[in-house]
This record gives C-alpha cells, structure tokens and sequence, in this order.
C-alpha cells in the first residue's frame, strides 16, 4: 500500500489516499480536496471510499466536494453523529467556515474489505465519542484520526471528549497491533506503535 499526504484545510489537518493498484481511498478530508483530485487524475485512481475518523469539522471540510466529484462512499463513526448539531462537528466554531453538508454511512467496530484487503475497524473513543481508527493489516499501517500523536495524544477537553477513554482507546486498541504499525496521525508526522509504546509519555507504563 502507497500513502500520500496531503495537508488541508485551516489547521492542516492531514488528509490521506491510501492506494493499492488502481484504487485509492482517502481518510479524512480537512479542506479543499482540489490536490487530492488533481493527485487521483494524473495517476489514473479511482477513488471508492472516503473514511473518517471522527466528525470535528476539522476533518470534513472537503468531504462534500470529494464525494461530488468522484462518488465515493462516505464512511463515518456512527457514534460522533450527535456532533453535527454542534459546531465542532458542523463548523463555524471560533470562527472557522460552515462544513458543507454530506451524508454518510455509519460503520461500526469490525472487519470490512477496502483496497481489496481487509480493514479492520477499530473502535477508539476518547477525542470523541464515537472516534473509530482503520487498520489494514496486510499493509501494516493504522489510520487513528487525533487519538494518538507522534509522542502525544489528541485533546480531550472538547464535549465529548474523555482523557481515560483515550488512554484505554490507545492501550487496548492500538498497542496490541504489531510494533512496527505505522500510525498516520491526523496532524503531525506519522509514528509507530512501538516507538510510541516507548516513548510516548502519556503512556510510561509500557516502556517498563
């Protein structure tokens, strides 16, 4: 599996495609998806998903615009539905634009095929209430939204948000995916599992 970076959006939320062959899906989309696009047609992908972490306006912005121009399907934490009656999850806080509205199909803890593999989605609450992170195995890499940072942790004192939760998110979802899991953080460089096992100082117990 190929992943290409894209920052958008007002906070530079990193927008990801994961591609495998001639397919792409993109995972999260915090601005105007026009690079994405352009990336997608210069290399012949065909997008068939967008996925999302969690609902914080931050991470949506251009998902109406990507899923007009491609079709894609839209798949997002049911759990974060309640969000979108606030403007954490439909914009405007602190003055940020509105996000354009889209619909979405709920998925929920559990196996799906993506990319020709399976995705394993997890269920990781915390930054968020109902936050899910996407593993694929095979490709040994883990899209966790803002749940776990390189040597950091996602805020949790947004409504919703819940600091235990988190921590027991990472330690019961992401820590028992193999060390060398690349995690692919919504803001900031990628990690991996083990380096934040070790090192991470939200989670000193792990590294003995």
């Amino acid at each position: 599996m190929k992943v290409e970076i894209f920052p958008l959006g007002p906070l530079e939320t990193n927008s990801f495609l994961a591609i495998e062959g001639s397919s792409a899906v993109a995972v999260d989309v915090g601005g105007d998806p026009s690079s994405m696009l352009r990336f997608l047609k210069r290399e012949g992908l065909t997008l068939t998903h967008i996925l999302l972490t969690h609902l914080h306006f931050d991470h949506t912005f251009g998902v109406k615009a990507l899923h007009d121009a491609t079709g894609a399907v839209v798949l997002a934490c049911a759990g974060d539905a309640p969000l979108m009656q606030t403007e954490l999850g439909r914009g405007g806080f602190m003055g940020f634009p509105k996000v354009p509205e889209f619909s979405y199909a709920p998925v929920e803890e559990g196996e799906i095929e993506l990319l020709g593999q399976p995705c394993k989605v997890l269920f990781t609450p915390g930054h968020t209430p109902g936050g899910v992170s996407y593993y694929f195995p095979k490709a040994g890499v883990v899209f966790a939204g803002d749940l776990l940072f390189y040597r950091s942790i996602g805020r949790t004192d947004f409504p919703g948000g819940s600091h235990q939760t988190l921590l027991d998110s990472v330690t019961t979802r992401i820590f028992p995916l193999p060390p060398d899991t690349v995690v692919y953080a919504g803001h900031g460089p990628e990690t991996t599992v083990g380096d934040e096992k070790l090192h991470n100082p939200y989670f000193s117990d792990f590294a003995g």
